[in-house]
């Protein structure tokens, strides 16, 4: 028969914390070791020009949707019906159109999305939402 003693059943109340301490050093290691990797960049001498305008000047219209849900093209009103024609007309005069699209922050955004896929459904490429800073 076996005599145990209490000491073996009780439970160990420190921890080992050394496996931890080598693994974040070996961890530390590796990040000191990596990180000059990853921000080395290649040096290059950039010749030097003249400045040149662009070749095709980009025109930006405005489409504004107001509270009341009215929309307007170039400040000029117009109806959902003929937003797409008139769109189709100025992307055929200018295929590179740019397109700002006001709306008031009281407009619905069912209204709001119904613009933007008829400009998308127009071919326009090049679409901004404009916004004023707080």
């Amino acid at each position: 028969m076996a005599i145990h003693s209490s000491s073996q059943h009780t439970a160990m109340a420190e921890i080992n914390v050394t496996p931890l301490v080598d693994v974040m050093l070996v961890l530390l290691v590796i990040f000191i070791v990596t990180a000059p990797l990853l921000t080395q960049s290649i040096k290059v001498s950039l010749p030097k020009t003249e400045t040149v305008a662009p070749s095709q000047e980009t025109r930006t219209i405005q489409i504004t949707l107001n509270a009341q849900g009215e929309l307007f093209l170039d400040q000029q009103a117009i109806d959902f019906e003929n937003l797409e024609t008139g769109l189709k007309e100025l992307v055929k005069t200018s295929p590179e159109l740019a397109t700002q699209i006001h709306a008031d922050e009281n407009t619905r955004y069912a209204q709001v999305a119904r613009v933007l896929a008829v400009a998308q459904k127009a071919g326009i490429t090049k679409l901004g939402m404009v916004t004023q800073a707080e």
